[in-house]
């Protein structure tokens, strides 16, 4: 027997929770179906407990350069089985607020793997064993993406890690090898060599973060290297094995690599394979990713993407962005009348890498301006510049703004500094409210605050 509901969402993150909540709100019957845990990606698997551990790393690193600032600490050590409880105790808080909303029993949750049986009908494997068959007009796909695991020779019989596996580990690992030089292998290279293990990272491409700015890349790997870690980029991994407590990953020149753990960070891929949605006629693109067009409407009506699935950048902010997108589009504007729509179109690239110091991104990359044809200044200033950032000695990184050389409009930014999300933050709202960078640079701002880079920084632009 089918059971009939006005909304099915399949996935319970950062867009999905809060929009099963609000179509109940709107009086509809909501069935929300999750196959692990509630939440999603974010509190469970990423955003929370990777900042929790990355906290305990800064904590570790602050310890043992204390001396610096003329204290001194005789002993310290790394108890991570500590290190994990903490993590765990923070991602258990944060599930347990998110499930409340499922307490009255709309909207209802469904635990169990969904796939797809026609355009408007879902299967549902139960957790608790047997199949409930759901059906809907409106269906919303939030089931996210995993990691990847590459096709490297060797790779599937060798034990290794992911994002998830690492942060188990209940002690600190002798020589972590990290292949990929994306977000994760910069935040967890850097994290676990404050833990106190020797790492390497194994980077394909030329520079860490592909998608930054060349100068900006270098910089970070600049910060990597000081810190410990050994880099080594334009080395592609073509094999890996194991022997004894030693995995090996051996290299395209010819050289290998031996470390106790490997870390795969190499990127993530869909959750779509078990979907079947062939069976409701949803297209795809080659990676398996979703196509949604700038409303998050799918090519089947009535069946909508949001969050990492339907691709480009997989980010909380923006997966919660697309549960405003629908929200406003399917329920406000269905009560108010509203004839405007909200768009994916309409939001700034923004993200903060949080390695330390944090790397800001908003807006428009140096080498995106200039594709993009505009006549452009570049301001460019090192955080040595910032007497706050010398007195707390963390005076490394650089300050990077693109302004439109006519209207004097920042076109984007990137802050890799101490705080430099909250500053670039700071950018994003001057982007916001269209303000010239000359705004800023005539701003009082308190003494001695990160902020006054804000004032300064403008009188770096290059020639």
């Amino acid at each position: 027997m089918t059971e009939r509901y006005d909304v099915l969402i399949l996935g319970s993150g950062q867009a999905g929770n809060p929009l099963s909540s609000d179509f109940v709100k709107a009086g509809k019957r909501v069935a929300l179906i999750e196959r692990a845990e509630v939440a999603g990606t974010c509190i469970n698997y990423g955003c929370t407990p990777t900042k929790t551990m990355v906290a305990s790393a800064q904590r570790a690193w602050q310890v043992r350069h204390a001396g610096e600032l003329g204290i001194e600490v005789d002993a310290m050590r790394v108890n991570m089985e500590q290190v994990r409880a903490r993590k765990r105790k923070i991602v258990e808080q944060f599930r347990t607020s998110s499930e409340k909303r499922f307490a009255s029993g709309q909207p209802e949750l469904v635990r169990g793997e969904a796939r797809f049986a026609g355009p408007k009908e879902i299967v549902v494997a139960l957790k608790a064993g047997g199949e409930r068959r759901l059906a809907a007009e409106t269906i919303v796909i939030n089931t996210g993406d995993s990691p990847t695991v590459p096709k490297i020779a060797g790779l599937k019989s060798v034990p290794h890690l992911d994002n998830v596996s690492l942060m188990e580990l209940d002690a600190v690992p002798e020589h972590l090898l990290i292949l990929g030089g994306g977000y994760e292998a910069v935040e967890f290279g850097q994290m676990f060599r404050r833990f106190g293990s020797a790492v390497t990272v194994i980077q394909r491409g030329k520079h860490l973060l592909g998608l930054e700015d060349v100068d900006v890349s270098e910089a970070v790997e600049a910060i990597l290297r000081e810190d410990g870690l050994t880099v080594r980029t334009e080395s592609n991994a073509i094999r890996v094995g194991n022997k004894a407590s030693a995995v090996t990953v051996h290299l395209e020149d010819g050289t290998s690599i031996a470390g106790s753990h490997l870390f795969v960070a190499v990127g993530r891929s869909p959750n779509t394979k078990e979907l079947h949605l062939d069976a409701a006629g949803v297209a795809t693109d080659a990676h398996g990713y979703i196509k949604v067009d700038e409303e998050l409407h799918t090519n089947v009506p009535g069946i909508y993407a949001v969050g990492d699935v339907k691709g480009g950048p997989a980010f909380t902010h923006v997966s919660y962005d697309d549960y405003r997108i629908l929200r406003d589009n399917l329920i406000l504007d269905t009560k108010l009348g509203r004839k405007a729509k909200r768009k994916t179109t309409d939001r700034t690239a923004v993200y903060v890498v949080y390695m330390d110091p944090q790397l800001g991104r908003v807006g428009l990359t140096e080498a995106e301006a200039r594709k993009s044809g505009r006549k452009i200044k570049v301001a460019r200033m090192p955080v040595t510049s910032i007497a706050r950032a010398t007195e707390t000695g963390e005076s490394r990184g650089l300050l990077k703004a693109v302004v439109d050389a006519e209207t004097e409009e920042i076109l984007g930014a990137a802050i890799l500094a101490s705080e430099g999300g909250e500053l670039m933050s700071m950018l994003e709202l001057a982007m916001m409210g269209k303000l010239p960078y000359s705004t800023l640079e005539n701003a009082v701002f308190a003494h001695p605050a990160y902020a006054e880079s804000l004032n300064t920084l403008w009188g770096h632009f290059e020639e």
